[in-house]
């Protein structure tokens, strides 16, 4: 009877403690699909490759994010977090499964006068106490809680070590894109010198012909206006040239004097063209994309151990020891103290604080939930930025080109004019800035492609591709 009635307590300890029991929480649906409908961009593009940035074919930029990658603080941060996480994961496991700790104490103690067992009586008033063991508990992980704790660390592992593939792209296409700013800014600059020569010599005819009364003293103003027009211009490229040096020094982790040696060199340029099935493939070729899907199994993971905590922890203790008051008999059959015990932990008062936990998971899903949902979107937008960018860029480029074709043509018509005297050289001067001027809004538009490419290249993940598609098109691959 006594027997029953114990089965009868812990069945009704039980249910109790299972009484606020949530319900099973139904597994999360995400978008499979960028928001990409409506784009109309060539497609047939290949996806960025690991290495990207050597389409470009620069090995001074090769060097820099080789660089980078090994000296940027920030790249280092992200580092910092992804270990951070993978110990997450240690300590995780640690706390489930079996644990064995070995105890060994020694202590000397005086029984005191007035106590229960007064020295008069025992005969001794000092005594000492050596205990040696072995212990060991497990607890039964039947309702999955450890189970899912430890997936959840793993989860959050998994979108650091993508966090940190993103934190790499950022570096490489920041590094890139200050690049061949600086880049742009050496032809520009190259340029705006041409201009200024060309100025100045409109200037010396234009002080002659005052000198010789033909022009009002008014030229000279005009002529000194170009002049310091076309100076500033020069002294604005150089500044912004040194300031993207300084930017490329901050991004990769290095001084401006221990950079590798920068040349100019012409600008590469690509056509603007989208992977076929970009709207569906994109989601796993975002770093960014994946580390918020693992966030969100994460956040679930988290939530079915916090629903497993509602549950009843079973776990067995045992001991093999032995303790003695007496040095040199520790270590006989008889000092041995062996243990066993079980153990039942019900919740059954502790329901405000698990529900509390179980809410605050739910609510860490769907703020995991959310932060996907606007991942994805900003992903789509850069990529339709990006394209739309680049096909504005082509056609004001179309336009720019006729734009050079044209100055051009007149600065060979006012130098034929000048050859046959009917007009002095400041008209062929005149037509020879105007066509540097369209060069130059020529090459703005190109570094400006340029920059659109780096950042498409960001935009469509880098190379970056989710273990999770990899290991789903392994196993379609190898399946018979």
């Amino acid at each position: 009877m006594s027997a029953r009635r114990v089965a009868l307590a812990v069945c009704c300890a039980f249910l109790a403690s299972c009484a606020g029991l949530p319900p099973k929480h139904k597994p999360v649906q995400l978008s499979d699909a960028a928001p990409l409908d409506g784009i109309e961009v060539p497609g047939g593009a290949d996806w960025p490759a690991q290495d990207w940035w050597k389409r470009y074919q620069d090995p001074t930029l090769d060097q820099l994010i080789e660089i980078g990658g090994a000296n940027s603080p920030s790249l280092a941060n992200a580092h910092a977090r992804y270990d951070s996480a993978r110990q997450s994961v240690r300590l995780a496991a640690a706390e489930s499964g079996a644990h064995l700790q070995a105890n060994a104490d020694a202590d000397r103690q005086r029984l005191s006068d007035n106590g229960v067992f007064p020295p008069q009586l025992l005969g001794f008033t000092w005594y000492d106490q050596y205990d040696l063991g072995l212990q060991a508990s497990y607890t039964f992980d039947w309702w999955g809680k450890q189970r899912d704790a430890v997936e959840a660390a793993m989860d959050q592992a998994h979108a650091a070590q993508a966090e940190r593939s993103a934190a790499a792209l950022v570096l490489a296409s920041s590094i890139a894109d200050a690049y061949f700013g600086w880049q742009s800014d050496q032809n520009r600059l190259l340029l705006a010198r041409e201009k200024e020569l060309a100025v100045e010599l409109q200037a010396k005819v234009s002080s002659a012909r005052v000198r010789a009364d033909l022009d009002s003293a008014d030229e000279l103003n005009s002529a000194d206006l170009a002049m310091a027009a076309a100076r500033e211009q020069s002294a604005m490229l150089e500044g912004s040239a040194k300031l993207r040096v300084v930017v490329l020094a901050a991004l990769v982790g290095r001084s401006v004097g221990d950079l590798p040696p920068l040349s100019a060199k012409p600008l590469p340029s690509f056509p603007g063209a989208l992977p076929d099935n970009v709207k569906i493939d994109l989601i796993s070729r975002r770093a960014d994309i994946t580390a918020s899907r693992w966030r969100v199994e994460a956040a679930e993971r988290s939530l079915a151990s916090a629903r497993a905590a509602f549950f009843p922890d079973v776990s067995v203790n045992a001991l093999l020891g032995v303790s003695s008051i007496d040095m040199g008999k520790l270590l006989e059959y008889g000092s041995r103290v062996p243990q066993v015990s079980g153990a039942i932990h019900l919740p059954i008062f502790d329901a405000g604080k698990l529900k509390a936990r179980y809410g605050g998971a739910q609510a860490a899903i769907d703020s995991a939930v959310s932060d996907y949902q606007d991942t994805l979107i900003s992903a789509a937008r850069d990529v339709a930025t990006q394209v739309t960018t680049r096909a504005q860029i082509e056609a004001q480029r179309t336009q720019r080109g006729k734009q050079v074709d044209a100055a051009l043509r007149m600065k060979k018509t006012a130098a034929a004019r000048v050859r046959q005297g009917l007009s002095d050289s400041r008209s062929e001067l005149m037509a020879t800035e105007s066509w540097i001027d369209q060069r130059d809004g020529l090459l703005q538009l190109d570094s400006a492609a340029l920059s659109a490419d780096i950042a498409l290249q960001r935009a469509l993940g880098g190379g970056y591709e989710s273990p999770q598609r990899i290991a789903s098109s392994s196993s379609t691959t190898t399946a018979p």
